[in-house]
């Protein structure tokens, strides 16, 4: 009988993660997004201009795919946007206060992000305190900490030039003259795939879409969910980490007051992607076309001169339409 309840749980677990045509239709957009832009104006479907865009998509990206991962048990995390500031900052601490190697410094970041995933994982899986109350503390307390130990001061990474490089150097310009892509775009889509592969490979990938489309019975066939649950949190915070040491290494230095509001960016980015908020259902592919939905958006309302605040309506409005068709999927299935 636990044999087949745990059959059942993958079966329904596989099929709702197929989002199929949720997937074609997020591409859909996107291209409609680019087709409509690019007519409006010259200036969108330029080399420069694209590359921007992958560039300003790179860091929201690789936060959704962390955010993702939680999304899908049915939980949430707004902690991502403070927890890669506080990373930032704690790599700036690291390399630049402590002098550290740079590799030792940006392995102590990502483990940073990492460890508020696992507070985060412990509070919601083991003290059974809803994911928003709990990720919400965690990003109050990742806020005032990334003030307190930078001293409210930006970090900079002048003093080693080579940490920049990490995301904005452009090697395979030197195999094709001309294309200068900055490694960041490849990072984030390197990281895309290798979380595609975990989710749609793994044990931690099986269970994430288990837990997120019957949580009782998936604790029922036998399986640790407290223990998944947390392992889940802490590969967000490893993500949200990761994000960080990209966005100080894109900067050049660790901001302690940025990262607030990115964590509605990336959840917006995850829902336009086809995830489900109700848990059980998504795909990084989704995710990664969600983030582009988002960069695209913003850039070609920018370049086409309209105002920030109804750059922020209009975006506001998308990500509504993107829940409620959800909405909709739900009650036909």
């Amino acid at each position: 009988m636990e044999l087949r309840l745990k059959q059942n749980v993958f079966r329904k677990s596989s099929l709702s993660g197929s989002g199929t045509m949720q997937k074609l239709l997020a591409f859909a957009s996107l291209v409609l997004l680019v087709l409509v832009f690019a007519l409006s104006s010259g200036n969108f479907f330029t080399f420069n201009n694209i590359i921007g865009i992958l560039i300003a998509t790179s860091v929201i990206g690789v936060l959704s795919l962390g955010s993702t991962f939680v999304i899908i048990t049915g939980g949430i995390d707004l902690s991502v946007g403070t927890v890669m500031t506080f990373s930032a900052v704690m790599t700036g601490v690291f390399i630049t206060n402590a002098g550290l190697p740079i590799p030792i410094g940006i392995i102590g970041g990502m483990l940073s992000g990492a460890a508020c995933g696992f507070v985060n994982g412990i509070v919601v899986s083991k003290m059974k305190m809803p994911p928003f109350i709990a990720t919400l503390a965690m990003m109050m307390i990742t806020a005032g900490l990334s003030l307190v130990i930078s001293g409210t001061r930006p970090i900079y990474f002048t003093d080693t030039p080579a940490f920049h490089d990490i995301a904005m150097s452009t090697p395979i310009a030197h195999l094709i003259p001309g294309f200068k892509v900055p490694n960041t775009v490849f990072i984030f889509f390197g990281l895309a795939i290798i979380a595609g592969l975990v989710l749609a490979k793994t044990v931690l990938g099986r269970y994430n879409y288990a837990i997120g489309s019957n949580e009782e019975a998936t604790r029922l066939s036998g399986i640790n969910v407290a223990y998944w649950k947390i392992a889940i949190y802490v590969t967000t915070g490893l993500f949200s980490g990761i994000a960080g040491v990209l966005m100080a290494s894109r900067l050049n230095s660790a901001q302690p007051a940025l990262g607030q509001g990115y964590e509605l960016q990336a959840i917006a980015a995850v829902v336009i992607g086809g995830t489900s908020l109700s848990g059980g259902q998504g795909s990084m592919l989704g995710t990664v076309i969600g983030a582009l939905i988002m960069s695209v958006l913003t850039n070609g309302l920018q370049i086409l001169s309209v105002p920030q605040q109804w750059q922020t309506v209009i975006i506001g409005l998308v990500v509504l339409l993107a829940v409620y068709a959800d909405i909709l999927r739900r009650r036909k299935a």
